[in-house]
């Protein structure tokens, strides 16, 4: 079955750091467009940022500007999302998923291969 692997959540204190780690299972990542999306406690699933390795473009949503960034390490067939500044506000559970359109003004589905996510948790 594909899917992705998502790892590097935790508890955090708020202006503190992570960098999750998202890894195909089952399948490369080749040239596969990738998103990361977070859902909050009630809230819906929100897009975060995408990567487009065929052109190095990259999404970010406003709530993630500045603060996220999204990389690509084909080497270890990994898509990394590194955040700084946490705040209580970026709580949720974070997960990747090969998305149909990425580019630097647009972040859209179809999305596939869903992973079961990680927790990241903001709280002093």
């Amino acid at each position: 079955q594909r899917q992705f692997v998502e790892s590097g959540g935790g508890l955090v204190q708020p202006g503190g750091s992570l960098r999750l780690s998202c890894v195909p299972s089952g399948f490369n990542l080749d040239f596969e467009q990738i998103g990361w999306f977070r859902q909050a406690p009630g809230k819906e699933r929100e897009k975060v940022a995408c990567v487009s390795p065929s052109n190095g473009e990259t999404y970010y949503a406003d709530s993630a500007k500045g603060r996220f960034t999204i990389s690509l390490d084909n080497a270890k067939n990994t898509v990394f999302l590194q955040i700084g500044s946490l705040s209580v506000e970026d709580t949720a559970v974070y997960n990747c998923a090969i998305t149909s359109y990425c580019s630097t003004y647009i972040f859209e589905g179809p999305y596939s291969y869903w992973g079961q996510g990680t927790q990241v948790t903001v709280s002093s």
